[in-house]
């Protein structure tokens, strides 16, 4: 089945499904631990080639009891395997797990482990449970999984059982140390750390075993999800094969300054390029000869400028008269920070009653005052990357990107819009809390400009309906 999106779980909801699945549903704990480890087994073996072996880290825990659950039935195929135990003193389920592997002689050995020469190391630590840094013997031992991988390249691949030890679940940042896996094999559903750097790096190739564990449970409400190609596909609007330019939307872009031309023409090819019907890009009237040669689908329309050639007041009418007749407005690109401008642009979020995205210095004129655009009747959309971000929210770039899921929802609720949050792991919040996870993109990404045909692409959609 091809999935629109995944469902992406935080640790507490992970825990009450597995709980409503147990509790009230009446699957064993047992059984889903069994039908967990299974599905690791199959990770495992497309890794192995002839001659390898295989080390399970476990910890005292379900994980732990997952990874024994592992190294059972990989010594029942006849696999070199054995079981590295961090705790003999194991809770839950996992305890008759470990009688289990005993029963049926599966090697063990104590928390100083001999690595494999070459095979698999299956880390088997911690799961979702985990909410505090490692520290000690459980820290000790991530670094150990991960010093032998770098040590033998190639020679060592390891899997992650549910997610690389030492991640936190919720915003796939390391809680001290973190485990480098080749491979996660993820369990229930895909957990939201795992659709975020560090964490989507840490964890190599998703897998997401389907165990039996229920999607669904009274009391808890899955609102965020991770975007397929699938789901993306079928949200784009529809292409009439008798469409013609006034059938798909006319964008108006307000965009440049001196300096910063390149940013009003990169919007303005992103929005043709993404379908829209007609463009035009407003832009202060000391650059129209430049951007006249820069922009050939583009019409361009020249408005009052300050003496620095940036926006100046007196372009407000001009551009309410100019969005009378299109269908969205673009606003942001390169157009500075200058009092005036900056003015101007809280001035236009307020005239304008149709559909606005704005981007870079049109999302830092409304620093600390976010609340400003919860006043306007039609769709707002704010496109920042992090920085932006943290000038409008007052905090530095770093406490965004530590848990973007939660910055890019204070941001849509305290503005009312949705909210675009740029970077690796592109977060889009709704002011009600939902929240939609872009996993494509990467460092390709990383250079001047990309947000600027960004903010083209997203009024250009605006413009389509």
């Amino acid at each position: 089945m091809t999935r629109a999106a995944w469902p992406l779980v935080s640790a507490a909801q992970m825990r009450a499904l597995d709980r409503h699945t147990i509790d009230e549903l009446g699957v064993p704990g047992d059984v889903l631990m069994e039908s967990a480890g299974r599905a690791v087994v199959q990770a495992v073996l497309a890794l192995l080639s002839p001659g390898d072996s295989v080390l399970v880290v476990c910890g005292s825990g379900n994980n732990g009891g997952d990874g024994l659950v592992v190294a059972r039935h990989l010594h029942a195929l006849g696999v070199p395997v054995r079981a590295s135990l961090l705790s003999e003193r194991l809770s839950g389920d996992a305890g008759p797990q470990l009688a289990r592997a005993r029963a049926v002689g599966v090697p063990l050995e104590g928390k100083r482990w001999r690595p494999p020469a070459a095979g698999v190391i299956v880390d088997a630590l911690f799961g979702t449970g985990l909410a505090r840094e490692l520290s000690g013997d459980a820290r000790a031992n991530v670094r150990r999984i991960n010093t032998v991988r770098r040590a033998r390249p190639g020679a060592i691949r390891v899997v992650a059982i549910d997610l690389p030890s030492g991640l936190s679940a919720d915003t796939g940042q390391v809680l001290g140390a973190a485990v480098a896996a080749d491979a996660t094999v993820t369990i229930g559903l895909p957990k939201l750390g795992l659709a975020f750097e560090p964490g989507r790096g840490l964890a190599g190739r998703i897998t997401v075993a389907r165990i039996g564990i229920a999607d669904a449970a009274p009391g808890v409400t899955l609102d965020a999800s991770l975007w397929t190609r699938a789901g993306a596909a079928a949200a784009l609007p529809a292409r009439p094969a008798d469409g013609h330019k006034g059938t798909f939307g006319h964008a108006l872009l307000v965009a440049g300054s001196e300096g910063k031309t390149g940013a009003a023409a990169l919007c303005a090819e992103g929005a043709a390029r993404v379908g829209c019907g007609l463009v035009t890009l407003a832009c202060p009237a000391g650059l129209n000869d430049i951007l006249e040669a820069k922009v050939t689908e583009a019409m361009t329309a020249p408005l009052p400028d300050t003496g620095a050639r940036c926006f100046a007041a007196a372009a407000e009418d001009g551009i309410v008269a100019l969005a009378a007749t299109r269908d969205a407005v673009g606003l942001g690109p390169g157009i500075g920070r200058a009092r005036e401008t900056t003015g101007l642009v809280r001035a236009l979020a307020k005239r304008l009653d149709l559909p606005l995205a704005l981007d870079a210095d049109g999302v830092v004129a409304f620093a600390g005052e976010l609340a400003l655009l919860r006043g306007r009747r039609a769709p707002t959309v704010l496109t920042p990357h992090p920085g932006e971000a943290s000038a409008v929210l007052g905090v530095r770039p770093a406490q965004i990107n530590a848990d973007r899921a939660r910055a890019a929802r204070e941001l849509a609720e305290q503005s009312g819009a949705v909210v675009v949050l740029k970077g690796a792991g592109t977060a889009v919040a709704a002011p009600d809390g939902a929240l939609i996870v872009n996993p494509t993109g990467g460092p390709a990404l990383a250079t001047g400009g990309t947000g600027d045909v960004l903010l083209g692409i997203v009024t250009g959609l605006l413009a389509q309906g």
